[in-house]
């Protein structure tokens, strides 16, 4: 855990996957971003799960922000 602007946040280790598939007889890769499950029950948690999500890279961060 750690603590920023007097809030106490959970923090884990996320892990990037690919999970290739075939769509049509092509080959497409399919990347997930698995979050622990710790982290994302957490009540201060802010996505919701069907939510669609903007990512983007900024600065070499990844940054997923709600649409």
């Amino acid at each position: 855990m750690i603590t920023r602007k007097g809030k106490t946040m959970k923090v884990g280790r996320a892990k990037l996957i690919n999970r290739p598939t075939t769509t049509k007889g092509k080959k497409y890769d399919k990347f997930f971003v698995y979050i622990p499950t710790y982290v994302a029950r957490d009540k201060d948690f802010p996505f919701k799960i069907g939510e669609e999500l903007v990512i983007r890279i900024e600065d070499g961060k990844l940054i997923i922000e709600k649409t």
